[in-house]
């Protein structure tokens, strides 16, 4: 099935609340803003409890898939048989089914706590977990540093829900020439990019020698995300750390960080 580019924007992701207006010179103006939600999403694979984020309450099917191959529980996208969401008090519980020659790998997975967000390190016993080994990306993004300034220049007209409420991140997947193709937004920097890769494999969708953009600091966890999506690069747009260049690099990933209208770092392993 086709991925929308602009994914329809969701009652359930924002909500009206009145609030007072106080400008610098002291005038008070009571208005009505629309904010982003953020309620707890609980993951469970083959009836296991594995995780809880915050997340926003949209796309979360995109959410489950994307998850999934981040943590490493699957490889492809027809190892997920099934995901059901299901309301439940203040949040969502979200139930993925797995093939049954991927289960295991939950087991070796399960946390023991929840989490504030999809990093994919919160409550991991093991640290020897946090930084196993990443595939080599395998293939090359054909995108020119021009590209990446079309994208994030098209980026804001794709964000209907940052739009409204000016609180959520974005994770584009962009065409080689810096077409923007597809977007998911949420209030998580990794929960956006974890909806954004499970969307691409929900429709079967490539990078196709293009590359992914968000609209967040370049993390060592998105490196991985995106080396685990076999993205060919990845731009932010804030800086990176150390970590997150040093595993771009081992994987082969192409990073352009801080991003701007005007200047961007590059770094091509």
């Amino acid at each position: 099935m086709p991925a929308d580019t602009i994914a329809p924007l969701s009652p359930q992701a924002h909500r009206s609340i009145r609030f007072t207006r106080i400008a610098a010179d002291g005038q008070a103006v009571e208005i009505e803003r629309e904010i982003a939600a953020e309620v707890p999403i609980a993951l469970e694979y083959q009836g296991i409890g594995y995780a809880v984020l915050m997340a926003t309450p949209a796309d979360l099917e995109d959410l489950a898939v994307g998850f999934s191959l981040s943590e490493r529980l699957v490889d492809v996208a027809d190892q997920v048989l099934d995901v059901d969401v299901h309301p439940a008090g203040a949040g969502f519980v979200v139930r993925v089914s797995l093939r049954h020659d991927v289960a295991e790998r939950i087991l070796d997975r399960v946390r023991h706590r929840a989490t504030d967000s999809s990093c994919g390190l919160c409550g991991i016993e093991n640290l020897e977990q946090a930084l196993r080994p990443l595939p080599q990306v395998g293939t090359v993004s054909a995108a020119e540093d021009s590209a990446c300034f079309r994208a994030l220049a098209a980026l804001g007209d794709h964000q209907l829900l940052n739009r409204t409420t000016g609180a959520v991140h974005a994770a584009a997947a962009c065409s080689a020439n810096g077409e923007i193709l597809l977007v998911r937004e949420d209030v998580g920097r990794h929960n956006a990019f974890d909806k954004l890769i499970g969307a691409m494999l929900r429709a079967e969708q490539d990078w196709d020698g293009g590359f992914a953009l968000v609209s967040s600091r370049c993390s060592y966890e998105m490196v991985e995300k995106a080396v685990l999506a076999r993205c060919p690069m990845l731009a932010a747009i804030s800086a990176p750390t150390a970590l997150a260049v040093d595993r771009a690099s081992a994987a082969g990933l192409r990073l352009r960080a801080l991003v701007r209208a005007d200047a961007l770092l590059a770094f091509d392993p």
